[in-house]
């Protein structure tokens, strides 16, 4: 059996490639059942839907609309039943994806960049596909652009432009935004998300921070959260033991990967990252799932 591969690859991507997943399903859905926020509740919420969905069929009751009952199920038990349905309440989707100097690394298949345009221009796709309002925010280098959620191609589309060209402002050499800017973008995902959103975060999450805690609480409590953190096989583990000469474009390093502690102390670096990341979540209740450069999307584990 040949093993999947990711569909976008190398350094950059295309507009046209985006757009070309549109009809690429994910195996498994991105919709799921689940109630969102940290204060949910068992009751449905008294928001308009944009129709209703069926429940469930149960005994008849005084008082039920006798246009609902099942007829064949009344026939079959011989007691009436009646059909039950309830509000189907819109979803509104937010993927907010990075693609700042961090992101510009890769040393299997394709950088991090491509990698986290690949989920969220399939994320948006699927949503849509589903007939939900679609919306994001892309964070760049120098600026990060807001598209709030609507439920049509154009809407989404213009997101995926912006996205392409954040990718292919990315260039060797750049330094990275400050802290500051991923606050400030953070800010805005707040102002854009009130109540009962379903919210992507698809980074590596360089660098990690209370910017990010403040963010997952904040928007945590009312709307469902998951973070996607994007990472490269090299940044676990170093390659096997050689000797390397790697470059920024500006400074050149010599190193030998056979040093036993050397080896360590790389891998305990990321092990740190993805622990503090993972805390975080735990804390502000938010999921976390994460994805190699080297694996094709549709391997994310509860992508639903």
């Amino acid at each position: 059996m040949v093993a999947e591969e990711p569909i976008l690859k190398g350094a950059y991507v295309t507009l046209g490639d985006l757009l070309g997943l549109r009809y690429r399903r994910l195996p498994v859905p991105i919709h799921s059942p689940r109630v969102m926020g940290s204060q949910a509740g068992n009751r449905l919420s008294k928001q308009r839907g944009r129709g209703i969905d069926f429940s469930e069929v149960r005994a008849y009751q005084p008082g039920d609309d006798v246009r609902t009952i099942d007829w064949r199920v009344t026939a079959r038990k011989n007691k009436p039943h009646t059909k039950v349905f309830r509000e189907e309440r819109e979803r509104l989707t937010l993927i907010v994806v990075d693609q700042t100097q961090s992101m510009f690394f890769g040393s299997q298949t394709r950088l991090k960049s491509v990698a986290a345009a690949e989920l969220a221009a399939l994320g948006a796709w699927q949503a849509l596909h589903h007939n939900d309002r679609v919306g994001g925010i892309v964070i760049g280098n120098d600026d990060y652009a807001a598209h709030k959620p609507y439920r049509n191609v154009k809407s989404v589309a213009r997101f995926l432009g912006d996205l392409c060209a954040m990718n292919q402002n990315l260039r060797r050499g750049t330094p990275h935004p400050h802290v500051d800017h991923f606050a400030e973008a953070l800010a805005q995902i707040r102002r854009l998300a009130r109540n009962n959103y379903r919210i992507y975060f698809i980074s590596d999450f360089q660098p990690i921070g209370d910017h990010w805690r403040e963010a997952f609480r904040s928007l945590s409590r009312h709307n469902e959260v998951i973070a996607v953190k994007v990472y490269d096989p090299l940044e676990q583990d170093l390659p096997p033991a050689d000797s390397y000469t790697v470059t920024d474009g500006e400074h050149r390093l010599q190193f030998h990967t056979g040093n036993p502690g050397l080896r360590e102390r790389y891998h305990g670096r990321f092990v740190d990252h993805d622990e503090r990341l993972r805390q975080i979540c735990r804390e502000t209740l938010v999921e976390y799932r994460d994805l190699a450069t080297n694996e094709p999307v549709n391997r994310l584990p509860g992508w639903n």
